[in-house]
């Protein structure tokens, strides 16, 4: 196993001067903390960056695809990737995107609490996330992280369907329209499938890590006014994901709220596409339930069914 380090909580420690948490600790050191890994597999470990997840862009994602790349090439069985846990479902969801047919489990793997801590959580997400590759005979992208508060059980969580849905509890990754991948008990050796899984590949590896830089996401919300959109059409942006409410609607119906819409319609007829998402987090969009929604289509507005705004976003730049 390939076990790649971008950092984040999870290669972090307090620091006592400051009472903050910063990423500092070395590959050497965090395969010193788990040991148990070695019972598992012969285990290499490299740092690709040094990051907080929140600072991430689409060239880091670029950069740790081709990292990714590289060790299946080499022939591992798996590769974990440590990742700050803010941004690790989108980049999880990216890594989906940008790896075709991958030919073995690649799993994001982060921490709510520092390594160095009593109550941290990365150690069982580590040796899980081990003990599925090894184990397991799921192949893709996928993320392990905790299933409860408890120290038991993590979950395998599908790539575009997971959202982290709490600052700091230890089981803050959900996933929504979705079930889990698998559930993994490392104390009880045992690895219960919860749906079905990618067991296998028939290509051959291919990275495909284009990423359009001009996209971007909008939050509608009362009181809007076009000014962001405007902005998306004067500075030639490419793409805007529209977060929307409920069902699919934009404040874009009574006479205050037409330039919304007609910057919308500008955005569309100059090229731009324009995706719409929710801000529920269960359910999805349908452009056919309300005349708002039945407008929204008419001028070329794409509607993203279930997608989560996060990746929707990723997918279109992708």
């Amino acid at each position: 196993i390939a076990i790649l380090h971008t950092g984040g909580t999870i290669a972090a420690e307090i620091d006592y001067e400051t009472g903050g948490v910063v990423a500092r600790f070395t590959p050497e050191e965090l395969l010193g903390m788990f040991p148990e890994l070695k019972n598992f597999a012969q285990i290499t470990s490299r740092q690709v960056m040094s990051m907080m997840s929140e600072d991430m862009r689409f060239s880091h994602y670029q950069l740790l695809a081709k990292a990714v790349e590289q060790e299946i090439k080499k022939g591992v069985a798996g590769v974990i990737i440590g990742h700050g846990t803010d941004t690790l479902a989108i980049t999880a969801a990216a890594l989906s995107f940008m790896l075709e047919h991958v030919p073995v489990p690649v799993i994001l793997v982060g921490a709510q609490r520092s390594s160095d801590r009593g109550s941290t959580d990365a150690y069982l997400n580590m040796v899980n996330a081990a003990y599925f590759i090894t184990h397991g005979n799921f192949k893709g992208v996928g993320m392990c992280m905790h299933a409860s508060s408890d120290d038991e059980t993590c979950v395998i969580l599908p790539a575009t369907k997971t959202k982290k849905l709490h600052t700091s509890r230890r089981d803050a990754f959900q996933t929504v329209n979705a079930q889990p991948i698998a559930r993994v008990n490392v104390k009880q050796k045992k690895i219960e499938y919860v749906q079905p899984h990618h067991a296998g590949s028939t290509g051959k590896l291919t990275v495909r890590d284009g990423f359009e830089e001009k996209v971007a996401i909008i939050k509608t919300y009362p009181n809007m006014f076009s000014h962001f959109i405007d902005m998306a059409i004067e500075k030639k942006y490419k793409g805007i994901v529209l977060e929307g409410s409920g069902i699919g609607q934009a404040p874009t119906n009574i006479k205050e709220n037409l330039p919304v819409y007609n910057a919308l319609k500008k955005f569309i007829a100059q090229g731009g596409v324009v995706v719409l998402t929710s801000n529920c987090i269960f359910g999805e969009v349908h452009p056919h339930i309300y005349k708002n929604c039945r407008r929204l289509e008419e001028i070329g507005v794409i509607f993203g069914k279930d997608m989560l705004t996060e990746t929707a976003f990723v997918k279109l730049a992708w």
